[in-house]
């Protein structure tokens, strides 16, 4: 299934098409490039206020730069006002961007208090208002919505399993395709994601669903597409734990055996992060997101507990490649 615009701009939609979710914090512009070397097909930006936007927010503008190169490129927007987030979209439109997804899963608190996020499925008569001012500012099929089951357990809460509402609702308001996260709002990250809900929603609705949730690992996206039926699935936290989880994705359908990274590949891999990330952002910016991801990339290697060590606590991109370079050298003494 593809969505289509008149310039040719698409999205596609498919099993061997897997999607880098938007994840606050870390997919920036390096982190979706080194992604799509691997193989995503499409990219989420970080999660955008449409209040920061407007009022220009510091530090909003470096969410949503792109380039050339990252594309096609879904910006997601999140608020609770619909004049604000279709001012926002506006913005956006004007700036070249084509596609959107609105935010009405996040359940951190500093997002949920103020009515935005998972929040939304508290006041289902707002969430539709805000949905037909981005469709408006956006063009219908060009705005995707991101959706959690509900508040809470059914029985539980007035607002559990909203999503039954709200998937047919956006549909006919004009929405582009839904994603949906099989968890409640309540339950954050904890627990199982319930993929049997997936399933039901594909049934609900003739749009395109991408499945999110519990996706750790190319085995579990792949299982996912044959239990549920989905039309894709979003990497999320199995993507920042390897960004080569699309490829090992694309393999497993075509019936190849994923590779197996080994040390020297995997420091090629984060050599390319850094250099990406030095090249798209402030050196200051740059060093500190490699901090904080190079301990996910190499915590199930043995040995790697220094190395993690090492890389929190550089000061200097020489400081991190002495790192890299002693982890290597320690590693090619113990072969």
């Amino acid at each position: 299934m593809v969505a289509t615009l008149p310039n040719d701009v698409f999205l596609p939609f498919a099993p061997d098409k897997p999607w880098l979710a938007p994840l606050a914090g870390w997919s920036d512009l390096p982190f979706r490039l080194l992604c799509r070397r691997f193989g995503a097909a499409v990219c989420c930006t970080e999660m955008i206020s449409a209040k920061g936007l407007i009022y220009k927010s510091p530090g909003t503008a470096e969410l949503f730069a792109t380039c050339p190169e990252d594309g096609p490129v879904v910006v997601q927007l999140f608020g609770s006002e619909a004049p604000f987030m279709e001012a926002a979209a506006g913005q956006l439109r004007d700036k070249g961007f084509v596609w959107f997804d609105c935010n009405m899963g996040c359940s951190v608190p500093k997002v949920a208090r103020t009515g935005s996020g998972a929040a939304m499925c508290k006041d289902i008569d707002n969430a539709l208002a805000v949905a037909e001012a981005l469709i408006r500012a956006a063009g219908r099929g060009r705005v995707g919505f991101k959706l959690r089951l509900g508040w809470d357990e059914p029985g539980r809460s007035p607002a559990a399993e909203t999503w039954r509402v709200l998937a047919p609702a956006l549909e006919a308001l004009g929405a582009g395709w839904l994603t949906l996260h099989p968890r409640t709002a309540k339950q954050g990250f904890t627990g199982t994601a319930r993929w049997e809900y997936l399933s039901e929603l594909k049934a609900l609705v003739s749009l395109p669903v991408i499945a999110s949730g519990d996706l750790f690992t190319a085995e579990d996206g792949v299982r996912c597409l044959a239990e549920t039926g989905v039309d894709t699935v979003m990497y999320a936290r199995g993507a920042l734990r390897d960004p080569a989880i699309f490829k090992a994705h694309l393999d497993l359908l075509a019936g190849r055996e994923p590779e197996v990274a080994d040390v020297a590949t995997l420091l090629a891999r984060i050599r390319e992060h850094a250099r990406l990330a030095r090249e798209l952002s402030t050196e200051k910016v740059a060093l500190l997101k490699m901090r904080t991801i190079v301990p996910r990339y190499v915590r199930h290697i043995e040995g790697s507990k220094q190395l993690r060590a090492d890389i929190i606590a550089c000061r200097s991109w020489d400081d991190f490649e002495k790192a890299l370079r002693s982890f290597e050298a320690g590693k090619s003494s113990s072969e």
